[in-house]
């Protein structure tokens, strides 16, 4: 009897997409560990989050943004213009890093904001607006740069957030956790949070609800550009210059660990700690690539191929998370279809 009643509870289990994430990231361990160069040693392990951390960063405000139904594809382009802007701060006005990084933070708050007026102000499309802005963001850092300048030479304490170790681990991973407990906090624990699914699920239900929509949804897209402020910053510490192609491309790697990690790309559905797998399984694959000993696959080195690799699978990730997304959602229509004519059909009989 009560085999047959815990039977459920692990099919429900096994069937849950953090346990399937879980999995592959153990054949994902398992097979660099075979293939790669010490890739468990604590030096790489170190690594892995370490050059990583921004794409971390960018995950985890996109889940609120692509909870609302939205996406923000500005966000690489906005560490870009962050970038620089920190960068000219500090070089050609002398502003103390830290007083810098400030502004770069709130310079991400304000281009958020931007892309929230649009958005919920003028209604325009997600898509369209953060594709405008993400051009638009891109190309007012190349010409603060002209294309090709860039600001080097900050102090060694500023460096320290990008290189140092405190406690053992990575600064900048400190940060990590810190906007990690931030977000979970505010997306799972907090009525704000709560009516991001109501808007993603139903916008229309959730206004008849009494749900400020707007408002909500823009502070999505505020939190997001101010996180990639704090993220350009903690890149350009680590790589220690400021440059307009900072960036590029972290926008994609942080949707397909969005999506990866089970929010679903319609909005109303999703968690932190699914994102938090799809961003650990990415990095892990990025440093794997780079690990592998030429000869066991191919016959040059496959360092000088890793990141034409690594942009390959992750785009395959990403389709094959937006199509189990979409089979998901289609069995689920499906089954309650189905259940609502079993019930119209068999009506429970009146006492």
């Amino acid at each position: 009897m009560s085999q047959s009643t815990n039977q459920p509870k692990w099919t429900a289990l096994l069937a849950k997409h953090e346990t399937v994430l879980l999995a592959v990231i153990l054949v994902e361990i398992l097979l660099f560990q075979n293939l790669g160069r010490n890739f468990l040693a604590e030096s790489n392990v170190s690594n892995i989050f370490r050059h990583s951390v921004e794409i971390g960063l960018l995950a985890l405000v996109m889940t609120p943004v692509i909870l609302t139904g939205g996406i923000d594809l500005s966000l690489g382009s906005m560490m870009g213009l962050c970038a620089v802007v920190f960068g000219l701060l500090v070089k050609q006005f002398d502003v103390s890093p830290w007083l810098a990084a400030v502004a770069a933070i709130s310079l991400g708050a304000f281009g958020g904001m931007g892309n929230a007026f649009l958005i919920t102000r003028m209604n325009l499309p997600p898509l369209i607006v953060t594709l405008g802005t993400f051009s638009l963001f891109r190309g007012l850092a190349e010409a603060l740069t002209k294309g090709s300048e860039a600001y080097s030479g900050f102090p060694q304490g500023f460096l320290n957030l990008g290189n140092a170790n405190v406690l053992g681990l990575p600064a900048q991973l400190w940060v990590f956790f810190f906007i990690t407990l931030l977000v979970w906090v505010l997306v799972h624990r907090t009525v704000w949070g709560r009516s991001l699914q109501a808007i993603g699920f139903a916008p229309q239900g959730a206004r008849y609800a009494g749900i400020s929509v707007g408002r909500n949804t823009g502070m999505a897209y505020v939190l997001a550009g101010a996180i990639a402020g704090l993220a350009a910053v903690i890149l350009v510490a680590r790589l220690g210059e400021a440059r307009a192609n900072i960036g590029i491309g972290y926008e994609l790697l942080a949707i397909t660990a969005v999506v990866l990690g089970g929010t679903s790309i319609f909005g109303g559905s999703g968690s932190i700690s699914g994102t938090l797998l799809g961003y650990v399984a990415i990095a892990i694959l990025n440093n794997g690539l780079s690990r592998i000993t030429a000869h066991q696959i191919f016959d040059q080195p496959v360092s000088s191929v890793a990141r034409e690799l690594s942009g390959m699978l992750t785009g395959l990730l990403l389709l094959l998370a937006l199509a189990a997304g979409v089979l998901l959602k289609s069995l689920a229509t499906r089954r309650a279809r189905r259940q609502s004519l079993i019930t119209t059909t068999n009506p429970t009989p009146s006492t």
